[in-house]
């Protein structure tokens, strides 16, 4: 199949417009394919060639205005159109179209609790052509017009209200100029909670087997989509552009999200079918927010080409964290809504979880600029591969730091200019730029260059010094703060200044606030200098506004390891922790210093989201990856005995979302089966909570990779809870077994069937490679390479984004790895999106391999 570059897309958008699609689908010809028939009206504006992109199972006929043409004419997925002239012209495909089961154009799932059956589109970047034929690149808008036959009793959903017509026959209505990987399409018997707010409809849908689940939530998720609907458009100048707003949480979704207007897709895990903390409600509160930002940048204003595909994301994740926190804040009394939902530290998550997403991203080869050079995303492919940390995370901390350099005002207003100026067309960086230089009188085109064509994370480092002794002219004590910086970016920081407190102990050490101060860097060359005593510690970047590394001076970071718990805000505790996390990775910090630490403070930590964020570390990368076989058992019992205080601390009942993270981490730590077969036999942890589905297969899963369990008890489990999910857990257990028995059936599954479906496959990926298995596993390291560049070549960018993710050999930390992939990089037949995911994955494993090192040095 040909991709689209972006000098084709430039040549086809000169040469013609499209003013309207017209689409047929028919869903009931069977569970193999669809038919789709599609009427395109284009307009010619000279005499040429283009041509048109499908991907049928069977192109069945094609003509233009009125006059057939050859089938057996298409070439791969592109069907030439020649001799057009100018003027109008309408062409008209029918097809065959084959259902997917890896999350790619038309996905079909049927559900193994109830036997009922879904589809929904996902046609982001070049997968719209697996559903109907189009002219497929984002700056060619139209109308889509589409008709749905599905079987009696399905509900239809699509961009616009879609109506009841007649015996499963459904009208969706017209939509405003969108781009083609916009459209969406869902149906199935869909379990809906629908409502209105501001004169429009607004509906919630999941399959009906997690109706009681959807149910329990419905007034949590339509409180914050009204919440954040109306702070949207306190913020915004052009209202929301569309009829109607559905979110259907689909199953099997690749993404997170996916921002179609008016029929927002979800995974469908964001239907809690098992106990969840806070934080991970905040999480599905937030990717709402992120996918409603999309309504207006991203769907109202699209990108014309993928290079700018950041202007999507990077607005999206900024505006979905800074928006929550405004929406969901505490309002005064005489405001305040009954039962609205409150998260007003977002901030702390996207500081622990996603930051060190776009961190780690912008320090591997595979590194980009936010904003790539347009030659750099030469065509499709290569831009699917710019979905990263940095496209989002950077991206929203770039973003978030012009908001503290430009004012929160301005910058709004120039969001608003570029709405108006673009609203249902196309635009680029360039006019983004424009539109905010043209609401301040900062440099803003300087600053784009600096922070967004550039790579790589700058290192803020901290020097204090003070006089010997007190000055003896009456000014008293003075300290200095130099700040250095490693990097080419200019950064507006807060620098914290704090004191050991006395009183009441938060923990191990407490420690107050004394100032805050506002610094640029670089400034001009003239180090700060303060009255008073030398602060206990000082802290770059307090508020988390940029986007860089911290290294704090020798005397804060010591103070800092023995009173981490003590500082009182969170937001700061996120940056001490991520630059542990940083030092780690970077070799300044032995792993065990982390361990330690985390061990001493974590009992006294108050915020959910970096108690989650400092074990998944600890435990997936510390435990895991950093220490060696020989120190990981005293790694895990570290683990478990820092979880094991944890549920201890939370028996009273007051914190149960800290104490279901400390058992999940438990659960994964554990080294001998006891406790956890207990847990099993009784259906509880002692003092809670009740093991629901997520912590019986989480144990059973673990007991499998300690070869505590078989297939029997496998079997049993999957019986009592035969959904998806148990589907899932009772792929990742059997692969997980540590037999050759149970290996090579997992294996053969992953690489060899191609039937399993995008969840199934990563499933049995993760149970598949398990450290402290490295014996049993030693000859399947060599095997990966070539069995996963076959496979991508078969199944497509989806699954060999899941191979390269999931089944990477990432446990096998040793040179002989590290070299048979980095030859691996060579061969020919690799697609790009596995090469991407190998080139991250090779680094990682080169890096940890470095800390290795360096720890037993």
């Amino acid at each position: 199949m040909s991709v689209l570059t972006r000098d084709e897309a430039q040549t086809r958008a000169q040469f013609l417009d499209v003013e309207r699609y017209t689409i047929a689908l028919d869903l009931t010809t069977g569970d193999q394919t669809f038919d789709s028939r599609t009427a395109i009206r284009f307009t010619a504006h000279a005499p040429g060639d283009t041509f048109v992109e499908v991907k049928p199972a069977t192109l069945r006929s094609i003509s233009l205005d009125g006059q057939p043409l050859d089938p057996a004419l298409l070439d791969g997925n592109r069907y030439p159109l020649t001799g057009l002239t100018a003027g109008p012209h309408e062409l008209r495909v029918d097809a065959a179209m084959h259902y997917s089961r890896t999350g790619e154009g038309m996905h079909r799932f049927t559900d193994p609790t109830d036997g009922e059956t879904y589809l929904y589109t996902q046609l982001f970047m070049e997968d719209v052509q697996r559903v109907f034929a189009a002219f497929d690149q984002p700056d060619l808008k139209s109308v889509f017009a589409i008709d749905v036959t599905a079987p009696e009793g399905w509900t239809v959903l699509g961009n616009g209200v879609a109506e009841r017509t007649g015996t499963g026959q459904w009208t969706i209505a017209p939509t405003p100029l969108i781009s083609t990987y916009l459209v969406a399409v869902a149906a199935g018997p869909w379990h809906s909670v629908t409502t209105e707010h501001a004169g429009l409809p607004f509906g919630i849908h999941c399959r009906r087997s997690l109706a009681p689940h959807l149910d329990a939530d419905a007034d949590e998720i339509l409180d914050i989509t009204r919440a954040c609907y109306d702070r949207y458009h306190e913020k915004f100048d052009e209202p929301y552009p569309f009829d109607s707003y559905d979110q259907a949480f689909v199953p099997e979704f690749n993404a997170g999200a996916m921002e179609n207007p008016g029929l927002v897709t979800f995974r469908d895990e964001f239907v809690f079918r098992s106990a969840v903390t806070d934080t991970e409600r905040q999480t599905r509160a937030m990717v709402i927010a992120h996918e409603m930002a999309h309504m207006w940048f991203g769907d109202l204003v699209t990108l014309a080409w993928w290079d700018d595909i950041w202007l999507n994301e990077s607005f999206a994740e900024y505006m979905g964290y800074q928006t929550l926190t405004e929406a969901t804040r505490p309002r005064t009394p005489d405001t305040a809504r009954a039962g609205e939902p409150l998260f007003p530290d977002t901030w702390v998550d996207f500081g622990v979880a996603r930051k060190g997403w776009g961190y780690d991203a912008d320090q591997r080869p595979s590194t980009h600029p936010v904003a790539p050079d347009p030659d750099a995303v030469p065509d499709t492919a290569s831009a699917l591969l710019n979905f990263d940390g940095i496209s989002y995370a950077k991206g929203a901390s770039a973003l978030r730091q012009l908001v503290a350099w430009l004012g929160e005002k301005d910058f709004l207003a120039g969001i608003n200019a570029h709405f108006a100026r673009h609203k249902f067309a196309n635009a680029t960086l360039a006019d983004f730029i424009d539109n905010l230089a043209s609401a301040t009188d900062r440099d803003v085109h300087a600053w784009a260059e600096q922070w967004l064509r550039t790579t790589g994370v700058d290192t803020l480092t901290a020097e204090v010094t003070t006089p010997e002794a007190p000055a003896t002219d009456g000014t008293g004590q003075s300290w200095t703060l130099t700040v250095t910086r490693d990097g080419t970016r200019p950064h507006r920081i807060a620098v914290g200044a704090y004191d050991h407190a006395l009183g009441t102990q938060a923990g191990p050490g407490h420690l107050a606030l004394r100032d805050r101060f506002e610094i640029d860097v670089p400034g001009d060359g003239t180090p700060t200098v303060r009255s008073g005593t030398r602060p206990a510690v000082l802290v770059l970047n307090d508020g988390d506004l940029t986007y860089a590394k911290i290294r704090p001076d020798a005397d804060s970071w010591d103070t800092v390891l023995a009173g981490l718990s003590g500082i009182p805000d969170a937001l700061t505790r996120a940056v001490l922790w991520n630059t542990a996390r940083d030092m780690v990775r970077d070799g300044d910090l032995d792993p065990a210093t982390y361990l330690a630490t985390a061990r001493t403070h974590l009992p006294y930590e108050s915020d959910l989201a970096l108690v989650q964020g400092v074990l998944t570390f600890a435990a997936g990368q510390i435990a895991d990856r950093y220490a060696t076989p020989q120190d990981r058992p005293a790694a895990l019992a570290t683990l478990a005995d820092l979880c094991r205080d944890l549920i201890r601390r939370t028996e009273d009942g007051s914190r149960p979302g800290l104490r279901l993270i400390a058992v999940r981490h438990f659960i994964d730590a554990a080294t001998q089966p006891d406790t956890l077969r207990n847990w099993l036999d009784e259906g509880t942890v002692h003092g809670g909570p009740e093991l629901d589905p997520e912590l019986r297969w989480r144990i059973l899963t673990r007991l499998a990779a300690l070869g505590a369990t078989d297939e029997t008890a496998i079997a049993a489990a999957l019986e009592a809870d035969p959904s998806a999910t148990g589907r899932e857990g009772a792929a990742r257990c059997r692969a997980a077994l540590p037999t050759p028995e149970a290996k090579a059936a997992a294996w053969d599954a992953l690489f060899n069937d191609d039937t399993l479906s995008n969840y199934l496959f990563a499933a049995t990926a993760q149970g598949f490679w398990q450290p402290g298995q490295e014996e049993l596993l030693a000859a399947y390291v060599p095997r990966f390479y070539p069995d996963a560049i076959a496979l991508a070549a078969r199944r497509g960018p989806a699954i060999a984004e899941a191979a390269g993710r999931y089944a990477f050999p990432a446990h096998a930390i040793d040179a002989e790895s590290l070299a048979t992939g980095t030859r691996a990089l060579e061969d020919p037949a690799l697609i790009p999106a596995l090469r991407r995911k190998l080139v991250d994955q090779l680094d990682d494993l080169r890096r940890a391999l470095a800390v290795r090192t360096t720890a037993t040095g």
